[in-house]
C-alpha cells in the first residue's frame, strides 16, 4: 500500500479533510496521513461536520506535528497551502512532491468547508491516482 502525506500549516482543516478523503476514496490502495508545520490544538468543527455530511468517519483525525510522521515510509507529499510548501522539510529519502493549494475555510460558514471538501475530492484524488499510477 502507498502512503501519501498531506501537509499544511495548522493541520486543522484542509489537510485533515484530505487525509479522511484519501483513506475513504482510496481505501486499501493508499493510506493518507496529514501533518502541520504549526499544528492547531484540534481539528476544525467545520471540517468534521463537512466530512460527517458525506458519512466519513473522523474518529482518527487529530492535528499532528510534522516531526511525528517524518519516519513514515512516504510515497508522495502534497502541500495544500503555500506556507507548508515553503517550509516542507527534507525527508530521509527522496519523495515526490505536489503542491495543490486550496482556500482555507477556517472560521467561515459550513458552506465554505463543504466547497473546499468537494474541491479536495475533485482535484486531489485524481492527482494522487495519476502520481502513484493507480488504475480505477
Amino acid at each position: 500500500m502507498k502512503t501519501v502525506l498531506v501537509l499544511c500549516t495548522g493541520n486543522s482543516c484542509r489537510s485533515q479533510m484530505a487525509e479522511a478523503l484519501i483513506n475513504h476514496d482510496l481505501a486499501g490502495v493508499v493510506r493518507g496521513l496529514s501533518a502541520g508545520t504549526i499544528p492547531q490544538p484540534k481539528v476544525a468543527d467545520g471540517a468534521i461536520k463537512a466530512l460527517h455530511l458525506l458519512g466519513i468517519n473522523t474518529d482518527s483525525l487529530y492535528p499532528k506535528e510534522l516531526e511525528k510522521v517524518l519516519d513514515e515510509d512516504i510515497d508522495l507529499v502534497i502541500t495544500v497551502c503555500d506556507n507548508a510548501k515553503e517550509s516542507c522539510p527534507i525527508f530521509p529519502r527522496p519523495v515526490p512532491r505536489l503542491h495543490i493549494p486550496f482556500h482555507d475555510p477556517h472560521g467561515e460558514p459550513i458552506e465554505s468547508f463543504i466547497k473546499v471538501r468537494d474541491e479536495i475530492r475533485a482535484k486531489l484524488i485524481p492527482k494522487i491516482k495519476d502520481a502513484l499510477k493507480i488504475e480505477d
